[in-house]
């Protein structure tokens, strides 16, 4: 079956950086776009980045825009988010997601156009 496994979250303090990882397994990884989610308390999940299954195009929330890197790595199935320049509002527990369409030709924001989800790792930004 379909496996997503986050790692790399933690507690850090404003201005600092973490890269995120998520291992990917199930199916073939160079086929589906990935996608970066999060969810803070009382909030719904947001979207924050997503990349294509070639590698080549990449989207971003506002608000992460400039600070935040998604990549990924066809030779070790997974996917990469790169944060930079941390506040505290990026706190929450962030996800990544396999797009449910095959070599969609645009990347989706919308939740429901991922149907795999990982179990989720916390990031905690202290001002």
């Amino acid at each position: 079956q379909v496996q997503l496994i986050e790692s790399g979250g933690g507690l850090v303090q404003a201005g600092d950086s973490l890269r995120l990882s998520c291992a990917f397994s199930g199916r073939s990884f160079s086929d589906y776009g990935m996608g970066w989610f999060r969810q803070a308390p009382g909030k719904e999940r947001e979207f924050v980045a997503a990349v294509s299954w070639s590698g080549g195009v990449t989207t971003y929330a506002d608000s992460v825009k400039g600070r935040f890197t998604i990549s990924r790595d066809g030779a070790k199935n997974t996917v990469y988010l790169q944060m930079n320049s941390l506040k505290p509002e990026d706190t929450a527990v962030y996800y990544c997601a396999s797009d449910r369409t095959r070599r969609r030709l645009w990347l989706s924001p919308s939740i429901v156009e991922y149907n795999y989800w990982g179990q989720g790792t916390q990031v905690t930004v202290s001002s």
